[in-house]
């Protein structure tokens, strides 16, 4: 078992930024890589960003990239998404994800097997 708790989610102004947090813990091995998504109100979970565990190469699709920044603190087996230029259009509950199953896409959320709670951004004037 895994068990994820994020942190971090708060209401910032557009164009501000925002640091969430993924403590990991409870299993003895590694996962093999971390995502990030989000959902907002009437939408589809929607993937943020990813990052590989051993090697910490990111991914990141074309809406956010050059916008939002994931990495790893091994020490405290955390991992980030820092957020900058936020819009309105990124307001939603993000979400957390570890995959422990080699050899499947990052990006699908059908590819992780456990999930932190959820913890709510919202961006707005």
């Amino acid at each position: 078992q895994v068990q994820l708790a994020e942190s971090g989610g708060g209401s910032v102004l557009p164009g501000e930024s925002l640091t969430l947090s993924c403590a990991v813990s409870g299993r003895t091995s590694s996962p093999i890589a971390m995502g990030w998504f989000r959902q907002a109100p009437g939408k589809e979970r929607e993937f943020v960003g990813s990052i590989f565990w051993v090697n910490e190469i990111p991914y990141y699709p074309d809406s956010v990239r050059g916008r939002f920044t994931i990495f790893k603190d091994n020490g405290k087996n955390t991992v980030y998404l820092q957020m900058s230029s936020l819009e309105p259009e990124d307001t939603a509950v993000y979400y957390c994800a570890a995959q422990t199953r080699a050899g499947r896409p990052v990006r699908y959320a059908e590819s992780y097997d456990y999930w932190g709670q959820g913890t709510q951004v919202t961006v707005s004037s």
